[in-house]
C-alpha cells in the first residue's frame, strides 16, 4: 500500500525569461492554495493525499501542468475554481476531470 492515497504534483519550473514555463501561469501559487484547500478539507495526510511542487515536468508547451499519481492523470488549470474541481473529482470522489486532463 501506498503511503498517501494520492500524490500531487505541481511543475513549478522557472525558465530563462522569454521561455514557456509552469511559474509563468503562477504555478506556485496554484499549488499553495491547493495545498491550503486539501489541509482545510482534511484531505492530507498519510493514506489520504499529498500535495508537492516538482521541478521541470517537461510538458510546459501544455502548462501548466499538474500529475496525480497513483493514476497518472495529467491536468491543466486557468484558475483556483479549475484546482476547487480537480480537488473535489479527482481527490475526493475519484473522477478524472476530463476537461483538464491533457
Amino acid at each position: 500500500m501506498s503511503h498517501f492515497k494520492h500524490h500531487v504534483f505541481f511543475c513549478c519550473n522557472q525558465r530563462p525569461p522569454g521561455e514557456n514555463c509552469c511559474n509563468n501561469h503562477a504555478a506556485t501559487e496554484m499549488r499553495d492554495y491547493c495545498k491550503k484547500r486539501v489541509k482545510e478539507l482534511k484531505l492530507a495526510g498519510t493514506g489520504k493525499a499529498r500535495v508537492n511542487l516538482a521541478g521541470c515536468l517537461d510538458r510546459c508547451d501544455l502548462g501548466p501542468v499538474l500529475v496525480v499519481y497513483p493514476e497518472a492523470v495529467w491536468y491543466t488549470y486557468v484558475d483556483r475554481e479549475d484546482i476547487d474541481e480537480i480537488i473535489r473529482e479527482h481527490l475526493q470522489h475519484g473522477r478524472i476531470v476530463e476537461r483538464l486532463r491533457v
